[in-house]
């Protein structure tokens, strides 16, 4: 199937009243785990790889290229509709070079930037991933950072997103509404007037929650009621394929073929173990979220 645009997903997203998350991947086995749950369960894709979270001189010794070849790779014979999404890119090149790798839709990671450096970044963005067919989804406002004390977060203005969007043209807007990022314990309290505030202000531009690892469960239709069409979610799948990993470990015995236990993609493979716990969240994410049955 072809790759899809990201507008595609979101638009179908929004008048079908569910989200779609984009669970970030990091390897081979994760952007697997990613793709064919949602061909499991016939969900739309947004398959994809992160910046803020990754070595920016790894992403620019050509990280982004092997990432982005793989997700690409993947995208192109998968059997449901996927866009590719380098999110959170480091700067306007990396963001570039994700799209010239094969991503069709970018974020840069500029929220923390002054408005007007933030407003010109992105417009320089949108301008040239559009003229390479890519979407680009921006943050307006900033999220914080669980536990870290220096990361302080902003909440998303409506009247600002109104300016933001006309003035950038972005395909979609990632809002700061309580949510925080890597907030692995506790759930994050969401302003939801201040969501519906904000989709009354910036009409038909699909919204995003990043930080998805701490919201709330019964959050997620009000959330999708006010406009939100994608769900970032990415700590806790880290977090699960390393217990995943470790109870592997703990089982192994004292003398065994490690041709097997790494990279053999058969039953001992230890990666697998970690793959496989990170399937179970994302099917549960994916039905919470109300995609499955919708591509």
């Amino acid at each position: 199937m072809p790759v899809v645009s990201l507008s595609a997903i979101l638009d179908n997203a929004l008048s079908g009243h569910y989200a779609v998350g984009y669970f970030e991947a990091w390897d081979l086995y994760s952007l697997q785990a990613v793709i064919e749950t949602a061909e499991a369960l016939g969900a739309p894709c947004i398959l994809g790889f992160g910046g803020a979270v990754t070595s920016g001189a790894w992403l620019d010794a050509g990280g982004v290229e092997a990432l982005a070849g793989l997700a690409r790779g993947l995208a192109e014979r998968a059997g449901v509709p996927t866009a590719v999404l380098f999110n959170e890119a480091q700067t306007h090149a990396q963001a570039m070079r994700g799209v010239a790798a094969g991503c069709n839709c970018v974020m840069l990671d500029s929220s923390h930037l002054p408005p007007a450096a933030h407003a010109a970044a992105t417009r320089a963005l949108v301008a040239a991933a559009h003229a390479a067919g890519a979407a680009v989804e921006a943050e307006l406002g900033h999220l914080p950072t669980a536990g870290d004390d220096s990361e302080a977060g902003h909440a998303t203005d409506p009247a600002e997103a109104a300016r933001f969007v006309a003035a950038t043209g972005v395909d979609a807007l990632a809002v700061s509404i309580g949510n925080v990022h890597l907030l692995a314990d506790g759930q994050a309290a969401l302003d939801l007037d201040r969501l519906a505030q904000v989709q009354a202000a910036a009409p038909g531009v699909p919204l995003v929650l990043h930080g998805g690892t701490g919201l709330p469960a019964a959050a997620i239709r009000p959330v999708i009621e006010r406009g939100v069409a994608k769900i970032n979610y990415g700590t806790r799948l880290k977090l699960e394929f390393l217990a995943g990993v470790r109870e592997a470990l703990g089982a192994l015995p004292e003398k065994f073929n490690v041709h097997d236990m790494v990279g053999s993609r058969q039953a001992n493979d230890l990666l697998l173990r970690g793959q496989a716990r990170v399937r179970v969240v994302l099917r549960e994410l994916t039905v919470l979220y109300g995609s499955a049955g919708k591509a």
